[in-house]
């Protein structure tokens, strides 16, 4: 169902009012945040990295040329992936205006999984267990 002239006019209104108000949530509402372009680019490089597959299949019993350009397709599709995904995790949350602590167990400072267990072997040595 389409809109009026003066209901477009009324909308076009309030999403400036919108905007000028909380330019974030309008940023977040648009839907172009960049944790949502990298998630979208590395869901498309695995589909991509499927297709280099299924060329590097057919290309062995068709053309050996079709193999190596499904090998290029699933290579670049796999780097691709792999660097969007690392953006998703660096990507500043798009809802909310409070950052994400980094808890990367190489940073100092974070609790990671071996920090964990050293710990808890520190703990049970100095008790003689």
């Amino acid at each position: 169902m389409a809109l009026s002239e003066d209901e477009e006019r009324m909308l076009r209104q309030m999403e400036a009012a919108l905007t000028a108000e909380d330019p974030k949530l309008s940023h977040a509402l648009s839907g172009k945040g960049s944790r949502r372009v990298h998630r979208r680019r590395a869901g498309i490089a695995g589909v991509g990295f499927f297709a280099g597959l299924a060329l590097l299949i057919i290309g062995m019993s068709v053309n050996p040329v079709l193999s190596v350009l499904g090998f290029v397709v699933m290579l670049t599709a796999a780097v691709t992936a792999i660097y969007s995904w690392q953006h998703v995790n660096d990507a500043p949350p798009e809802t909310s205006g409070q950052e994400r602590p980094k808890t990367h167990p190489s940073m100092p400072g974070s609790h990671g999984f071996m920090d964990r267990i050293e710990e808890r072997w520190r703990k049970r040595r100095d008790e003689g267990i």
